[in-house]
């Protein structure tokens, strides 16, 4: 984690003291149910810890932001006592700009609140744009995915009130093709940025002679819910988009509001921007003291700087120094085969076999020489470990 407040931000960073992803309780309540389940009790503990950091560490900032986009949602949903949105509007004009536009054309209370709405709007991208800096470029990303997304649904439902019911292949294209963008720009930008500068943090700043602390620093800084979080913020968004464009999409004549379906836009919307302000906070606060931008390793290069990467070692005798089966990753440590016949497993010297759970040897023998020396010693004093 960082080690000092999180530059211009002022996100608040955490105390040394502070109780680290791997010394947190590991929750069994999947594996209780199903052994088959076990695998995702981690991630649950992880999602568990990153509730606790936001309960201890989300500052009244964060709780002025989710106000303000809450009150977003709801003028701009708000329809009781004015019937604008249950009464259909007037079909005839349409648009933003221009004296003949459809917006300016609403009732007075209606637009009052669209405006108030707007500026709500405006208020929550500026403060989060202050406040968490190093995610400034990968905000502006998953922001365009966000329009993307919400104008797909809209052009589906004009072409196609009732979509998905009824919808022909047309305006299916129109969802596909705006979630591809969102996928795009959310998995292979966004996320493969913030997995990659995490990388380079754990490698240049928590390197350590031994593996044990060196691996305990990728645990620490582990992303999984994290991009769990990503995940379902995509899936809040198609939700919360497809629901508004559902209730308003058909002709004045037809109409016939389902507060139900506003109350899911408002609700799954809120749900997204809680998910959102989490999204862009966590990077902040594990990086935002060591780091001065999320970027990619690629990108990084284009910039000229110089980024070492800590690739995956094979073991070496130390008696007649050929290499062994032995491997020794940046995340994983060392590595040594299973020493039972047909199984492909492979684990720690001395822990479980990840395949058939037998005890991995903590000494390897060498195909060469067949000299049998400890796990360790296959491997050389580097500086990075």
């Amino acid at each position: 984690m960082q080690e000092e407040v999180g530059g211009e931000s002022g996100v608040p960073a955490p105390p040394h003291d502070m109780p680290r992803l791997s010394d947190y309780p590991r929750n069994p309540t999947l594996s209780k149910l199903s052994a088959r389940l076990s695998p995702l009790d981690g991630l649950v503990t992880e999602c568990a810890y990153h509730a606790s950091l936001s309960r201890r560490y989300w500052s009244t900032t964060e709780s002025v932001i989710l106000v303000i986009a809450i009150l977003g949602y709801v003028l701009g949903a708000w329809d009781l006592g004015i019937g604008e949105l249950s009464g259909g509007g007037d079909y005839n004009r349409y648009g933003i700009f221009g004296q003949d536009s459809g917006f300016l054309h609403m009732g007075d209370l209606t637009l009052i609140l669209a405006l108030l709405s707007i500026i709500c709007w405006v208020g929550v991208i500026s403060m989060l744009w202050m406040r968490y800096p190093i995610m400034r470029e990968n905000m502006a990303y998953l922001l365009i995915g966000v329009i993307f997304v919400q104008a797909g649904y809209l052009k589906a439902h004009a072409e196609s009130p009732d979509f998905p019911f009824g919808a022909e292949a047309a305006q299916w294209v129109w969802v596909i093709t705006v979630n591809l963008v969102l996928l795009f720009l959310a998995v292979f930008v966004v996320h493969r940025a913030v997995v990659e500068t995490r990388d380079i943090h754990v490698q240049e700043r928590h390197s350590h002679p031994d593996p044990r602390v060196f691996q305990r620093a990728w645990k620490d800084h582990s992303l999984k819910a994290w991009s769990t979080a990503l995940a379902f913020w995509m899936v809040l968004l198609n939700i919360s988009s497809w629901s508004g464009s559902h209730a308003i999409s058909p002709s004045p004549g037809d109409l016939d509001l389902s507060y139900p379906l506003v109350g899911t836009y408002a609700l799954t919307g809120i749900l997204s921007v809680i998910v959102f302000l989490n999204i862009l906070w966590f990077p902040q606060f594990m990086l935002g003291g060591a780091e001065d931008r999320i970027q990619t390793f690629r990108a990084r290069e284009v910039a000229g700087e110089s980024v070492v990467k800590i690739g995956d070692e094979q073991g070496r005798c130390p008696v007649c120094n050929q290499e062994t089966a032995a491997i020794r990753s940046a995340k994983s440590g060392v590595q040594v085969p299973c020493s039972i016949g047909d199984c492909i497993g492979v684990g720690q010297p001395g822990a479980s076999c990840d395949k058939c759970e037998t005890r991995i040897p903590t000494r390897v023998i060498c195909a060469n020489c067949g000299s049998s020396t400890p796990a360790g010693s296959h491997f050389g004093r580097v500086e990075a470990w």
